[in-house]
């Protein structure tokens, strides 16, 4: 293995550290975690929001419960 190849390995550690990044530390702050990665987990599977309705539920919820729409400022249509 070469000098690079090494460095190469060693800096993709370093990258895939199970350290939350920014965008986790946000959905953590919300208290709705949980409910997001469901959320996600629904879409990922089935490709469609439409049937995700319960999920998307349950995560609007969680949000209003937690007052992130306050303190986003996010508004129902």
């Amino acid at each position: 293995m070469s000098k690079s190849e090494s460095d190469s390995k060693q800096v993709a550690a370093i990258e895939d550290d199970d350290e939350p990044d920014d965008w986790d530390k946000r959905i953590f702050s919300t208290g709705c975690a949980a409910e997001n990665t469901k959320m996600n987990d629904c879409y990922y599977d089935k490709k469609d929001w439409r049937l995700c309705k319960n999920e998307l539920e349950v995560f609007r919820k969680c949000w209003k419960q937690h007052q992130n729409d306050q303190r986003t400022g996010m508004k129902d249509v």
